[in-house]
């Protein structure tokens, strides 16, 4: 696997205006995705994990103010008209979002939908098109392909529609691919099945890289590469997949495996704060066990150890 990164986000801030008030979604994000790799983002839901991924993208609403770099390739994404953003978004960076049943237009068939990307970035023409979105069907195992290219998604079972968005999001074979929240809502037979897919996807093209928005920590553990842990818009810990799930550094993301069923099933004392007013020092010191006087009062650095990179005064 390549170490060098494919993605690299420096000093990323997203804020909401509210009118009267402002949410922090990310504050002061620094994060690289590397070639060939998967990154799982984790986080309790709220933590800004979703945020991050579509600020990538520029898929935010106009409330939101972005500030800090984006850079892919040569290109800073943050800074990128949306005539340069489209060029990339769907071609080279390819976005699957959470809800299947949602991310269909329901008039148009499932064919048409996957075939379109190809038409727009990689100068097919629909009959092309067609075939290739065929041959992706068959890939994921949605049969009889061409009676199927022919339905439209109300058609589909919610497993399939799962794998057709990821047939759509990778048909312009692209560099990166972010995946929110697969497995949300689907029950563990089905999240065999995705992970299965996912695995599919990598062996079939060894370059690509994913970025894995999940809560799902079984599902992380799974397929990938390295994790970063997010809490209350920040990147609180970096660590190999294999270093997280044996021996967490940071005391959220130890609270967060103690809370797996396999694991002891504890719950993490306290609420997730509020994005628009959020604690000051550490900000998870209200929730943490180990936490002392100077958590409150600074805000730790996300500091490099042994490999690592963790955002904590106990390890600082």
């Amino acid at each position: 696997m390549s170490y060098q990164p494919l993605l690299r986000v420096s000093g990323l801030h997203v804020t909401f205006d509210l009118g009267n008030s402002s949410v922090k979604a990310v504050d002061g994000v620094d994060l690289e995705i590397r070639q060939s790799e998967t990154l799982g983002l984790i986080g309790e839901s709220g933590s800004g994990k979703s945020i991050l991924g579509l600020s990538i993208l520029k898929l935010l609403p106009p409330n939101a103010e972005v500030n800090g770099e984006v850079w892919f390739g040569g290109t800073n994404l943050a800074g990128s008209s949306e005539e340069d953003i489209r060029k990339i978004r769907g071609r080279e960076i390819a976005w699957i979002p959470q809800d299947p049943a949602t991310s269909f237009n329901p008039v148009l068939k499932i064919g048409f939908q996957i075939a379109e990307p190809m038409v727009l970035h990689m100068s097919l023409d629909k009959i092309q098109a067609r075939q290739k979105a065929m041959e992706l069907l068959q890939f994921f195992d949605i049969q009889p392909a061409g009676e199927r290219a022919d339905q439209y998604p109300h058609q589909y079972s919610g497993g399939m529609r799962q794998r057709a968005l990821v047939a759509m999001g990778t048909s312009t074979r692209p560099k990166l691919l972010i995946a929110d929240e697969p497995t949300k809502g689907v029950d563990n037979f089905r999240k065999n099945q995705v992970a299965f897919m996912f695995r599919k996807v990598k062996n079939e093209n060894k370059e690509l890289s994913i970025l894995l928005i999940t809560h799902d920590l079984p599902f992380a553990q799974a397929l990938c590469d390295r994790i970063a842990v997010m809490y209350c818009g920040q990147i609180v810990e970096i660590s190999s997949a294999e270093v997280f799930f044996k021996a967490p550094l940071h005391p959220y993301g130890k609270a967060l495996l103690e809370s797996l069923p396999a694991r002891g099933m504890k719950n993490i004392p306290g609420d997730i704060p509020s994005m628009i007013n959020p604690p000051g020092g550490c900000r998870f010191h209200p929730r943490c066990r180990y936490a002392r006087a100077w958590c409150r009062d600074a805000e730790p650095p996300l500091s490099k150890i042994n490999g690592s990179m963790v955002r904590c005064w106990q390890c600082a």
